[in-house]
């Protein structure tokens, strides 16, 4: 009866809400880019839960994304409707006992990991202990996750025996997260790991790029049979690279073994996102190995990304100061080109690859055409995200 009460009244919800007009609502010119864009999603998404244009309740890897961000926000500004509102995702999603609506541990999905990322904080603010069973399942995971002979995970379980660029960021930086706030320091070799064997299997030696992914088995039908390595390097799957790593490296101790192969592969990407780096729009093409090619297009995902793992990494001296430029230019090149402003404040993000992958029930070929020819569409999370976490950084320059 509760469960039928409880739809119900979400089904209500959505009705009403939907009922109402996003114009109806204003968002103020004069606030920081960070927190317009916040205020705007939570115009169109009056329940958090509606994230990525979700109709229904689902456990996934962009409510983690933008929630994250907005408690960045929260944490840089102190609006409480922000704390508020990711925190009713996390209240909606997680039961007493630990477990979380939509999640099944034994899919052994990376993807399922990464909204755990935001429970750290909630648990932390509302000593609620349903978070920490639920971290601790999430962390659980881990162990029965799949692996490779070299300790790689696999991407999914339905994936067997690849690594994709994306799956790190899903899962490395709650790792590490989980095994520094848990006192874990046995975890962070693994953690270390993950990266560097998925690099050593990514990695383009002609362009200094990392593919989209690797089947170690090379039997997949889009793997190079040689290398086993995807045809070419999405955007956005370096962009999650490139956040995994800024994000992680907050976590491991400076006096960690490896760590240093860590700041060596930041380094690299930062040499080839500078070097790729459109000239005109300061943005990143969507098919990186092939920019400025008929049909590729400049794409706002990854831009933000890479313009919030470079900001992050110069102010954490991960890479040298003169990157700063490269972030500036794209930021200011992201504002021009990607940000659209209706009557009413609300604050749109342009032309975002809405999803690729390889491989799957409906074959990805993971070819050139396939990529270009992939939806493209507004106020995609995986650009919005990143553009609130690097507008933060951006405004941490300013003060």
């Amino acid at each position: 009866m509760r469960r039928t009460l409880f739809y119900n009244f979400f089904i209500l919800t959505l009705l009403v809400t939907m009922s109402l007009p996003a114009s109806a609502q204003q968002v103020d010119s004069k606030l920081p880019w960070s927190v317009r864009l916040t205020e705007s999603e939570m115009i169109r998404y009056p329940e958090s839960w509606q994230l990525d244009f979700q109709p229904k309740l689902k456990w996934d890897y962009c409510h983690g994304l933008e929630l994250g961000a907005m408690l960045d926000v929260y944490d840089a500004y102190g609006d409480k409707k922000i704390r508020d509102y990711a925190i009713a995702y996390a209240d909606t999603m997680v039961h007493e006992d630990g477990s979380i609506t939509a999640y099944k541990l034994t899919d052994y999905s990376l993807d399922r990991i990464n909204s755990g990322k935001i429970l750290f904080r909630i648990y932390e603010q509302t000593k609620n202990p349903k978070y920490k069973k639920a971290l601790d399942l999430l962390y659980s995971q881990f162990e029965g996750q799949p692996r490779n002979e070299d300790g790689g995970f696999w991407h999914k379980k339905i994936y067997p025996h690849q690594m994709w660029l994306d799956g790190i960021y899903m899962g490395a930086p709650f790792y590490a997260e989980y095994a520094f706030r848990n006192n874990l320091p046995q975890d962070y070799a693994d953690v270390i790991n993950q990266f560097v064997t998925c690099a050593r299997h990514t990695y383009d030696p002609k362009n200094g790029l990392y593919r989209h992914a690797c089947d170690v088995s090379r039997t997949e039908r889009w793997a190079d049979p040689v290398t086993g390595q995807s045809k070419h390097t999405w955007g956005r799957a370096m962009g999650w690279y490139a956040m995994a790593l800024v994000d992680v490296l907050e976590f491991i101790p400076q006096h960690e073994a490896g760590r240093d192969s860590l700041l060596d592969i930041l380094n690299n990407v930062a040499v080839q996102v500078k070097k790729l780096q459109d000239p005109k729009t300061g943005g990143w093409y969507q098919v990186m190995d092939r920019s400025g090619d008929k049909g590729n297009y400049v794409e706002s995902s990854c831009s933000a990304m890479f313009i919030y793992s470079l900001f992050k990494a110069v102010r954490l001296g991960y890479i040298d100061k003169s990157y700063l430029d490269v972030a500036l230019k794209g930021y200011k090149g992201f504002l021009d080109n990607f940000i659209e402003v209706d009557s009413n404040g609300l604050v749109t993000i342009t032309k975002a690859c809405a999803v690729a992958g390889l491989g799957g029930k409906v074959y990805r070929s993971g070819d050139y055409d396939y990529y270009i020819n992939e939806t493209i569409r507004n106020n995609d999370p995986k650009a919005v995200g990143p553009f609130i976490m690097a507008s933060l950084e951006y405004e941490r320059l300013q003060k």
